[in-house]
Formats: C-alpha cells, sequence, structure tokens
C-alpha cells in the first residue's frame, strides 16, 4: 500500500555550535582587495554587525567600497524573566548569523591601505570573536 508523502518542516533550530568546524564556503576574497575573516566560530548579532559597519564607515569617510558577507538569518527567541515553565516558545528577541572560523565578514576596495586596515581592525574589536585581516 502506498503511504502519503510526509512533508518535512524546515524550522529554524538551535542546533549544536560548531566551533571548531572550519568554513568551507566564503573564505576568499570576491569582490574588495583587502579583507576581514573569522579565526573563531560563534553567533554575531546583527547589532554587532551593524556597529562593526559603522566603525568602517566613520574610518573610510566615504571612500572605497564596502562589501559585508555575512546576514543575520537565525532568529532567537527568549522568554522574560520570571516566567514558570510552559506557555510555549519564547517572544522573538533578536537574530543572529552563525560564523565558523574562516569565514569572511568584510571586504573593502578602493580606499588606501593604510587606512582601510585600520578600519578592519576598528571593525574587529567590536566582534565577539578573533580576526585577521587578509588580501589579495
Amino acid at each position: 500500500m502506498l503511504q502519503p508523502k510526509k512533508t518535512k518542516h524546515r524550522k529554524m533550530q538551535k542546533g549544536r555550535s560548531k566551533k571548531r568546524m572550519k568554513e568551507t564556503r566564503g573564505t576568499k576574497l570576491s569582490y574588495g582587495s583587502i579583507g576581514l575573516q573569522a579565526t573563531e566560530g560563534a553567533w554575531i548579532t546583527s547589532r554587532q554587525i551593524e556597529a562593526s559597519r559603522k566603525a568602517i564607515a566613520h574610518n573610510l569617510k566615504k571612500e572605497g567600497k564596502l562589501w559585508i558577507r555575512i546576514f543575520p538569518d537565525k532568529p532567537i527567541t527568549k522568554f522574560p524573566p520570571e516566567v514558570t515553565m510552559g506557555g510555549g516558545k519564547g517572544e522573538l528577541d533578536h537574530y543572529v548569523a552563525v560564523v565558523k572560523p574562516g569565514r569572511v565578514l568584510f571586504e573593502i576596495d578602493g580606499a588606501g591601505e593604510e587606512k582601510t586596515r585600520r578600519a578592519l581592525q576598528m571593525a574587529g574589536h567590536k566582534l565577539p570573536i578573533k580576526t585577521k585581516i587578509i588580501a589579495k
């Protein structure tokens, strides 16, 4: 007898932290000449990405072009404090980008090398992971 086909629901799960697993995609520079690469794995929030973007924009002063190579597409939910167990899933709190070691986070082209390296260094200070600056 034929069974009815079961459909898989594609829900975003919390998942295991794969901090030590190396990234296989997005490890080389594609757009710019200098980039910021992650050497650790972590969840990077949308606020941290925005803080890094602002630091780069402030240091470049409308010079050069910036590419952001990560996007926060994982929703994180959270219960309010002092709530008892049960009652379903918590409210949406924020979004994160899952980053593994080797992932290129930002790329810059069209600005001076010294200025670009300084901007990427300042952006790295805004992130919760260790990063390194790579060039073509």
